[in-house]
């Protein structure tokens, strides 16, 4: 299976160093690279994971039409306002009967029903693991094993910068330390305000409303409220009442639609969504046959989010 990247950030180059790691076993190669900064980089043959960039592609289509792939893999950065350019990459993909997987949540918080309607018009698999919680399952638990289930609603602690600033902030730092301690740990968005102010939690949550709920919303309709009014001095007289503050994503099936809100909210400290500090996520699926449903990741990276790419990759491959 040949592979075309848009994008090559951070996880893009973790990607490329996992395909190489499995080439014997999942004989896939990355045979084009097109970044906005570096250029565009060609080899029929498999790119290694520090390929030579020559002169960029005048377009994306120009790029996908010599990259002669199979599979588009979308990495360039967050849109959170409209989505783009990232949904139209994935159109001119589809538009050429390649495959698609993703890591850039913009599309599916934005635009998800009108892309699959339009790759299964296309006759191609539109793959997306990797967009709300690294390489944990979520998308693919609900597809594979909840057969006959029916989403009523979620909670989740989606954001890892607002966790880490928060934790920062419970130890007396103040907020502007906080992010410094996220941009440390390398989490957070280029606009740090960006997870501050909810942005995050709430594509994050559209997306999963999407797709899980079939809610067509945006991120621009989930009631948002962040962490930016809340002072070490506060979090100090929580804590001090046993109580903690998170930063979660709540999505619930009413009669008038689904209803999405992220707020930074005061919880016991047992509840289970308190416990989920640092880079840590959680998520929980409020069902109704299984009841409650979570899955969490402990202190994810690069290399999570890298491998839902690839079992993503891998589902395709099977699945043709």
């Amino acid at each position: 299976m040949k592979l075309a990247l848009i994008g090559y950030g951070n996880v893009g180059q973790a990607f490329a160093r996992l395909m190489e790691r499995k080439q014997s076993t999942y004989p896939s190669r990355i045979v084009a690279i097109h970044t906005a900064r570096h250029g565009t980089a060609y080899n029929s043959k498999g790119l290694p994971p520090e390929p030579v960039f020559g002169a960029p592609a005048a377009s994306i289509e120009e790029f996908l039409d010599k990259a002669r792939a199979e599979v588009a893999v979308e990495l360039t950065p967050l849109n959170p306002e409209s989505g783009e350019p990232a949904i139209s990459h994935i159109r001119a993909a589809f538009a050429r009967g390649m495959h698609v997987v993703t890591a850039n949540k913009g599309p599916i918080a934005f635009a998800y029903s009108t892309l699959r309607r339009e790759a299964i018009t296309a006759g191609v698999q539109f793959r997306f693991e990797a967009v709300t919680m690294d390489g944990t399952p979520v998308f693919n638990l609900v597809q594979n094993n909840l057969p006959g289930v029916e989403i009523l609603g979620f909670s989740g602690a989606l954001n890892s910068t607002s966790k880490v600033i928060l934790e920062a902030m419970r130890t007396g730092l103040s907020l502007e330390e906080g992010i410094g301690e996220a941009r440390r740990l390398g989490v957070t968005e280029a606009d740090p305000w960006f997870d501050i102010e909810g942005w995050d939690s709430a594509c994050k949550a559209a997306a999963l409303a999407n797709v899980l709920m079939n809610a067509e919303t945006t991120p621009q309709q989930v009631e948002r409220k962040g962490i930016g009014r809340l002072t070490p001095e506060r979090l100090a007289e929580l804590e001090s009442k046993g109580k903690s503050v998170t930063l979660l994503s709540r999505a619930r099936r009413t009669p008038q639609g689904v209803k999405l809100r992220v707020r930074a909210e005061v919880l016991d400290k047992d509840d289970i969504l308190a416990a989920c500090r640092g880079t840590s996520n959680l998520l929980v699926l409020h069902t109704d046959l299984m009841g409650d449903v979570g899955v969490f990741t402990l202190k994810p990276g690069l290399d999570q989010t890298a491998y839902g790419l690839f079992s993503d990759l891998v589902d395709i491959v099977k699945s043709i």
